[in-house]
């Protein structure tokens, strides 16, 4: 099951329907911590029992295991971990591969992406970034305000303390642009940071 949020286009050939069932019953462990995936907007995902096996929700648990996942819309292919298919190398590698997001958008240094789509929805680019950080969210509140300001944001709104961060508004009055930061319930110690950004 993947939780990918993307607004793919799927052949009905590729479709077969078939019964499932929502487990309630199954509870998730992540490094002897007790763990309930969530989606993007917070909404709490269950896993799915099919013909005796189990599927969990694939974006939730990369993210709490601190892999990146993301979805190639063009190949219809999900991809989890480096695209080149080793362990190794930068883990914001990922950043500089998507299509869509500004070329200048700061991002951490030691960023480990846990999610990156790519979309084009009616003629429009569209991005989605989620990273961990070991940034405090003052720093990054600092750095993203500095960004958006130097790029004449409007309708701006900007929540920024120690626990979290919430910038919104459009860039150069047009792209639409939403930052959000908090402490990652998945991996002790760290800043997530959720970019959400359209083409204006």
């Amino acid at each position: 099951m993947l939780a990918t949020g993307s607004a793919g286009v799927y052949a009905g050939s590729n479709l077969q329907q078939i019964k499932a069932f929502l487990n309630y019953g199954i509870a998730i462990q992540v490094n002897g911590t007790a763990y309930a995936p969530v989606d993007g907007s917070g909404k709490k995902l269950t896993p799915i029992t099919y013909d005796g096996l189990t599927y969990l929700p694939t974006r939730a648990i990369a993210g709490a295991l601190g892999v990146p996942v993301s979805y190639d819309a063009v190949a219809n292919k999900v991809i989890i971990g480096s695209d080149s298919g080793s362990t190794g190398g930068s883990p914001t590698s990922s950043v500089k591969k998507s299509k869509n997001l500004p070329a200048d958008f700061p991002v951490a240094g030691d960023a480990i992406i846990t999610d990156l789509t790519d979309s084009v929805v009616d003629g429009k680019k569209k991005a989605v970034l989620v990273y961990l950080t070991k940034d405090s969210i003052e720093t990054m509140g600092k750095k993203y305000t500095d960004y958006v300001d130097g790029k004449n944001i409007t309708q701006a709104s900007k929540v920024i303390d120690k626990s979290s961060m919430v910038i919104t508004g459009k860039l150069g009055g047009k792209s639409p642009v939403s930052i959000i930061g908090g402490l990652s319930a998945s991996k002790a110690g760290y800043t997530e940071i959720t970019i959400t950004w359209s083409e204006g």
